[in-house]
């Protein structure tokens, strides 16, 4: 598990129920009317904004963030400087059966296998990667649908409760109703916005961008040993990507 994610909507939350319960409990701070407007109207635009795929796969997409990011460029340029070794030394056919982290480096460990130049090689990965940033983006729109969007239901559910109010100031018992309304659709935009979807939007486009990152070192090193590199600049080519700490632990273990 993440634990930045987890520790990060663990303490936010709390924080906010925390808050709640100290300053009177939970119950005036539960109101079924601006539940319906903010969430459930919220939600169904931004179904609206996309399809019933993709709205889907943004809520497993957000689950993903809970989950350690696994693609480290750290691990990548030890075991990309192997392979060129042994490239090097035995021809691509030795590559055969090697093991490596993910499937798009299996994928492109493969075509070298296959005998793809480097030009076929390198167009073939980057449209790889430019489908997954398209897949990636289509869905991370889906779920900046919810950050953008329920803060204006909420601003919406307070109008309501504004109109409610002022047709019923003879009524004292209708002004605080419709007062709660006013106030806590604005409460429950802010916080569907900026403390459950924000923060997992954020992280997905952080990891997409890592992920690119990774996915371009991987055609990079792939780039090197087919060109017929020697392992010491295929790593230097690569190490270039990390920190000076990991560089200097890279440079420690050679």
């Amino acid at each position: 598990m993440d634990l930045a994610t987890i520790i990060g909507y663990v303490g936010a939350i709390g924080m906010v129920i925390g808050a709640m319960i100290v300053a009177g409990g939970l119950g005036p701070f539960i109101d079924v009317p601006s539940i319906l407007i903010v969430f459930g109207g919220t939600g169904f635009a931004a179904l609206a904004t996309t399809s019933l795929a993709v709205f889907g796969r943004s809520f497993k997409a957000m689950m993903l963030v809970f989950k350690p990011f696994t693609l480290k460029v750290e691990d990548l340029v030890p075991r990309m400087v192997e392979l060129a070794t042994l490239a090097r030394k035995d021809g691509m056919m030795a590559l055969e059966g090697q093991q490596v982290p993910d499937k798009f480096f299996e994928r492109g460990l493969q075509m070298l296998i296959d005998g793809a130049d480097e030009a076929k090689l390198v167009k073939q990965l980057k449209q790889d990667v430019k489908a997954m940033k398209t897949r990636h983006y289509v869905t991370q729109r889906a779920v900046k649908a919810w950050v953008d969007i329920g803060p204006a239901f909420g601003m919406i559910g307070t109008l309501i409760g504004l109109v409610l109010m002022l047709r019923n100031m003879s009524d004292v018992t209708a002004i605080g109703p419709a007062m709660a309304i006013a106030l806590l659709t604005t409460l429950y935009g802010a916080f569907l916005a900026n403390v459950l979807f924000g923060p997992a939007l954020t992280k997905m486009e952080q990891r997409s961008e890592a992920e690119v990152e990774y996915r371009m070192l991987v055609i990079e090193g792939l780039r090197g040993i087919v060109r017929g590199e020697s392992p010491r600049l295929v790593e230097d080519q690569l190490a270039a990507a990390l920190d000076p700490a990991a560089q200097d632990k890279l440079r420690a273990a050679a």
